[in-house]
């Protein structure tokens, strides 16, 4: 007779556990990634009632859970059934300790005491407690389900509002074809575009210490070809990885992330050369005015281009002298005071 009642025991838990095969089904079927979702929806919303379909005929839900679930407003069913899933995983957690709890006690027990023949069946029979485990495992399920079976309606019912607008408005999803085809003339445009840029790419500034010292020192022309070993900073992913570019398109993607600050205009060496250029004119014009300030220029007598100098005892300044003393000897009392002239 007791083999007769484990046996009628682990064929209910059995059929226990093919109970919650609908709810799991429905579960993983709505987790299934596709662009056309309604058809998985459905799908799952026939396999979550048939799981509380058959949960109900077979009472297996406590009655005031029931009642709870056909309560009209909305917020009294949400907290009814979020209760009723805290109370059933409480539940849950209480069994599986106990269970631990009773297997320690029987290992401890079979070390210290041997185990009779016939015996064995009375430790291992705790088919009740696996009923209520199951049980309660159930009702976890049914709240779960209804949660879900809610919230799958309503990605329902805005699904098919998004689908019956956009088949008034004539919007149509591009398909994957058309996704390769523009992918495909993005390709050709970047290829053609890296064509054009390898004959318009402007000269790149000077870099390089060394070559920009020469310049300054002249024994190199700014304008002469140079291999120039540091190159100028990159900006963008490729910067990131400390890498080099394998191809034009990833030279122009990496000239996309720029900084949002405005750049110099000249490197240093360049910035450099100018600076030298303007202290070099400012040095000459400086000697050229201290030459000037220390010339006598008021005495001297600039001629113009193509005049010769004469000397000072040229005939037009004999002519003056002759003249003055003329004029002189003519009016003595305007010649200015003499010794030789008494005060009158």
């Amino acid at each position: 007779m007791g083999k007769l009642a484990g046996k009628c025991t682990i064929e209910y838990l059995f059929h226990l556990c093919d109970v919650q095969v609908p709810y799991y089904l429905a579960e993983l079927t709505e987790k299934i990634a596709h662009d056309d979702r309604i058809p998985i929806l459905k799908a799952s919303q026939a396999k979550l009632k048939e799981f509380i379909s058959f949960c109900e005929a077979m009472e297996l839900v406590p009655k005031e859970g029931l009642e709870s679930y056909i309560v009209t407003d909305q917020r009294a069913r949400k907290i009814a059934r979020f209760k009723g899933q805290k109370a059933a995983e409480s539940k849950l957690l209480e069994i599986n300790e106990r269970k631990e709890r009773r297997g320690r006690s029987t290992k401890a027990a079979a070390l210290s005491t041997p185990v009779e023949a016939g015996e064995e069946e009375l430790l291992d029979d705790d088919g009740e407690e696996e009923r209520e485990a199951w049980n309660t495992s159930i009702s976890l399920a049914i709240c779960k389900a209804f949660d879900l079976l809610e919230m799958i309606k309503k990605e329902e019912e805005m699904l098919s509002a998004v689908k019956d607008t956009q088949s008034k408005d004539g919007d149509q999803e591009f398909s994957k074809d058309v996704m390769d085809d523009r992918a495909k003339k993005a390709e050709a445009w970047h290829r053609n575009a890296a064509v054009r840029a390898q004959y318009t790419k402007p000269s790149p500034p000077i870099t390089c210490a060394t070559f920009a010292q020469d310049v300054l020192e002249g024994r190199a022309q700014a304008s002469q070809a140079h291999d120039h070993k540091h190159q100028p900073l990159i900006f963008g992913p490729q910067s990131l990885v400390n890498g080099s570019f394998t191809n034009e398109r990833e030279r122009m993607a990496a000239q996309v992330f720029q900084p949002s600050h405005r750049m110099p205009t000249m490197s240093i060496e360049e910035a450099g050369l100018k600076e030298m250029e303007i202290m070099n004119t400012w040095q000459e014009n400086t000697a050229r005015f201290i030459e000037e300030a220390n010339s006598s220029w008021h005495n001297d007598r600039k001629f113009k281009p193509g005049e010769e100098e004469e000397d000072e005892d040229d005939d037009a300044a004999q002519d003056r002298a002759r003249a003055l003393d003329d004029w002189k000897d003519d009016n003595p009392q305007g010649a200015g005071n003499s010794k030789l002239t008494p005060c009158g």
